[in-house]
């Protein structure tokens, strides 16, 4: 299937999955999380996940991190819709978010953080194929993102669904993910 027939049909079955089924499955995606062979991770950068999206949570995931490694640095992004690109910030529970064009949370503002300081990023995303590649939203801002991270960066999905066989219409833009993390298993790419 091609990206955007994806995008409508993952969008369908989010808004089908019923509370307890959305409760269930973050809890799996924690589980399974944990099994991750993640190596010392100093600095992550993670979406703030939306309940009005339907978006796996990334909170226990990152508490899960700080428990990890109290010293973690945890950064979130800013959409800068007119230079079609994310900035990013250092989050702590003072930071102040609002809500940008999209109604997702974002902070107003902080400390900057590079993308060479970043070692994983939890990558949001509605769909992904068996080779890794991933369908979001349809701006193309992680992609673009990933592309200035370091090479070593661990790439990190989070789906509620399993994996399609084939994205259609994969560019060379788009950038595979190293792990996507499911209620039911792990996919390492």
């Amino acid at each position: 299937m091609k990206k955007q027939d994806l995008r409508i049909l993952f969008k369908q079955r989010r808004k089908e999955l019923s509370l307890q089924s959305i409760e269930k499955f973050n809890d799996l995606i924690l589980i399974n999380f944990q099994k991750l062979p993640i190596p010392d991770i100093k600095c992550v950068h993670t979406y703030l996940s939306s309940f009005k999206l339907g978006e796996p949570e990334t909170a226990t995931i990152v508490k899960y991190l700080q428990f990890k490694n109290p010293l973690i640095k945890v950064v979130i992004p800013k959409v800068d819709i007119h230079g079609g690109r994310l900035a990013h910030y250092q989050y702590d529970e003072q930071i102040e978010l609002i809500k940008n064009e999209y109604g997702i949370d974002e902070p107003k503002g902080g400390n900057n953080v590079t993308e060479d300081e970043i070692d994983m990023v939890l990558i949001p995303l509605l769909a992904f194929d068996s080779k890794g590649y991933r369908v979001g939203f349809g701006k193309g801002y992680y992609d673009k993102f990933l592309s200035r991270c370091r090479k070593d960066v661990l790439k990190v999905g989070l789906s509620f669904f399993e994996p399609v066989d084939k994205i259609e219409d994969i560019t060379g833009y788009d950038i595979p993910m190293d792990f996507c993390i499911t209620p039911k298993e792990n996919f390492i790419f």
